[in-house]
């Protein structure tokens, strides 16, 4: 039982000395004037004030300071009237005489707390520990079981279907994981980032002088993954002609190579996403009925942040952020929540 960083604040060796088993790293300011450096440097998780430092300073730097770091004060003698004030001003409590077994008590329940905020963010039951989804919103959990039902029933192919920036990798991601646990290959492609030729190309491999720039075989993503995933991404944006090709892949389980006469099995989940309405685009010419239908046996939808259903996966969302953002490095462990205000605004 310890934290990994734990900031002393004052000269007293003893203190130091208790509080050495209970840290990792143990760092020590020797006057308060020093610890707004120290907090940016070290970003400790508690900080400890021993009882040589002045009460008088301390409150004043209490009282001025925005401690966002849990703190306990250490004193030589029971004063309610130093301990109600520093409790008042934010510590988590005033100890006096023996140190240790307190100490002890609020470490443990420092490193629960954070055990507990970690386990918020996901669903341990539903979602893949290696796949970082976070809510708890009814439309999110919802999504979650259909898609366990999806990968535990076998079900090929399988579609995701959701606004952009909803988590369709994410969640093709956990089914793969769900089925095929550590082992098969998950491969990702997005279609509307290559040509057509290309596409086939990527997809199916080619061999050798079946085209200009054909100077040597290639292997398809749906024979690299073998008994693993292949990811469609925006399938929606895959030409016609090419879907007639993926649709007779997920009658037959077979396909070839580009240019090639032998027919290879295909043993891959093929999972396709899409931020379009798929029925919309059949109707209009521009999907293929027929695969459509193939597709969209169990669909998996992600609701989009906006929705009514998944408001209070907001704020789980904004913890997350905050704890585990690297986009401002220097700020980490700086910002520990949000207001009142703020929480409103986003939601």
């Amino acid at each position: 039982m310890a934290l990994n960083k734990i900031l002393v604040v004052g000269k007293d060796p003893q203190t130091h000395q208790t509080l050495r088993p209970f840290a990792s790293q143990l760092f020590a300011a020797d006057d308060i004037t020093d610890l707004p450096q120290m907090i940016d440097t070290t970003e400790p998780e508690l900080m400890v004030f021993d009882p040589d430092v002045s009460r008088e300073h301390l409150c004043t730097f209490l009282e001025t300071a925005a401690a966002n770091i849990p703190f306990v004060v250490l004193g030589n003698n029971n004063s309610t009237d130093i301990a109600d004030k520093v409790i008042a001003l934010g510590a988590i409590d005033y100890i006096a005489g023996n140190y240790a077994d307190r100490l002890a008590e609020i470490i443990c329940e420092i490193e629960n707390a954070d055990n507990s905020s970690k386990d918020d963010y996901f669903f341990a039951d539903e979602c893949p520990p290696s796949v970082a989804m976070a809510g708890k919103s009814q439309a999110i959990v919802k999504a979650l079981q259909m898609m366990n039902i999806v990968a535990q029933s076998m079900c090929n192919p399988v579609l995701i279907v959701g606004e952009t920036g909803t988590g369709k990798e994410l969640a093709a991601k956990a089914v793969h994981v769900i089925r095929n646990g550590s082992s098969g290959k998950f491969v990702a492609i997005n279609c509307a980032a290559l040509t057509a030729n290309l596409l086939e190309s990527e997809l199916f491999g080619h061999v050798k002088g079946s085209f200009t720039s054909a100077d040597r075989e290639k292997t398809g993503l749906l024979e690299i993954a073998g008994t693993g995933t292949v990811f469609l991404d925006e399938i929606s944006e895959m030409p016609l002609d090419l879907q007639a090709k993926l649709l007779r892949i997920l009658q037959e389980k077979t396909f070839r190579k580009v240019g090639g006469i032998k027919d290879i099995k295909c043993k891959a989940t093929i999972i396709a996403s899409s931020n379009r309405n798929l029925l919309k685009e059949a109707k209009k010419g521009k999907f293929r009925k027929d695969l459509y239908y193939r597709l969209s046996i169990c669909p998996v939808t992600l609701a989009p942040l906006r929705a009514e259903s998944r408001t209070e996966d907001i704020s789980l969302l904004t913890q997350y952020f905050i704890k585990n953002s690297n986009i401002c490095p220097e700020k980490k462990g700086q910002v520990k929540g949000l207001t009142k205000l703020a929480a409103q605004a986003l939601e």
